[in-house]
């Protein structure tokens, strides 16, 4: 062989080498974000996907660099739900991150039995029919199990407690979410126990807060619990608003409206439970398999206590209250 054509050879090997080794890269794995709620207003969802973020990084995978993410959002509407996940699947993504309530779940779970589905699920996830048990899911959907629904009933002890002479409180629900029917249930049971009277009243939308605020003051209740709801944790700041304008004491299921100026929140850190998805969702995309991924739960409960509301509500907060509580906000 002459040297010119060998020089020429191995010259076209070389620049199809770099194409061959491309050729035979894995493509990016793409993340489906679902969510029932809305990114917006800013900040306010930002912290949370903050921390799905922490968690990707800790199995190694970072947003744009190894893993792309897809977000769709319901913007509280439930029933957008079932056509995202859809759309989700159509694009074939590697994995379905499905938060914002029971029916995000629910939504990815009906739209596919293959694609992965790491999930925040608010309710009994064995008995809404998502997994077979906590330890062993036994189907694609795995996730962190939030306990936010199982805590109705104590939210409402807690807000006995620190208004002891309420002789009626109210519980607002959305009637859209899949959990409400068992929030009332459990809220009247509790109700029952402390001999009080309770109200329940319904908002699916923003104008229906309203027209419920409107019928809370009507009915002079000396309290509101609010449902857990992913809905109304977009409308955080028009419910503290609310409570504010009316001088109504209310208690929450997330910090989040304690900072912003609610009086008390009971419940599961939000943070770290999106950061326990971004694990899950990491260890999956590592070869994990969601079957054997065992549903998280979370460990520890936070009491918020915002004293500065509590002043401006005339209310004299328990000592026994506050030396349970987690955070007091002076």
């Amino acid at each position: 062989m002459r040297r010119r054509e060998f020089v020429r050879l191995t010259a076209g090997a070389a620049m199809a080498w770099p194409l061959a080794a491309r050729a035979q890269q894995k493509p990016m794995p793409v993340i489906g974000f679902l969510n029932s709620g809305s990114p917006n207003p800013p900040g306010l969802a930002s912290p949370y996907m903050a921390a799905f973020g922490q968690g990707l990084k800790e199995t190694g995978f970072v947003d744009g660099q190894n893993v792309a993410i897809e977000y769709r959002w319901a913007e509280g509407h439930y029933a957008r739900l079932p056509a995202l996940a859809t759309d989700l699947v159509g694009r074939r993504v590697d994995l379905i991150a499905a938060s914002g309530g029971d029916r995000s779940a629910l939504a990815a779970k009906n739209a596919t039995s293959t694609i992965p589905i790491v999930s925040v699920i608010g309710g009994d996830p064995v008995a809404e029919g998502l997994i077979t048990s906590l330890a062993r899911p036994g189907g694609n959907l795995t996730g962190v199990a939030f306990i936010d629904v199982e805590l109705m009933p104590k939210r409402f002890e807690l807000l006995s407690e620190l208004v002891p002479r309420a002789g009626m409180i109210a519980l607002l629900v959305n009637p859209n979410d899949a959990n409400a029917e068992r929030i009332i249930s459990d809220v009247q049971e509790a109700a029952r126990a402390k001999g009080r009277k309770l109200f329940v009243l319904k908002a699916g939308t923003e104008g229906e807060i309203d027209a419920a605020f409107a019928s809370l003051v009507q009915l002079q209740a000396g309290g509101l619990v609010l449902g857990a709801d992913p809905f109304f944790n977009s409308r955080r700041d028009q419910l503290v608003s609310l409570t504010s304008r009316d001088a109504v004491p209310a208690i929450y299921n997330l910090r989040e409206y304690a900072t912003a100026g609610g009086l008390i929140s009971y419940g599961t850190s939000l943070g770290a439970v999106y950061r326990q998805v971004g694990i899950s969702a990491g260890k999956i995309l590592a070869g994990a398999k969601p079957a054997e991924l065992p549903v998280e739960q979370p460990t520890k409960f936070e009491l918020v206590i915002n004293l500065k509301t509590a002043r401006a509500l005339g209310l004299t907060v328990p000592q026994s209250l506050l030396q349970r509580a987690d955070e007091v906000i002076e």
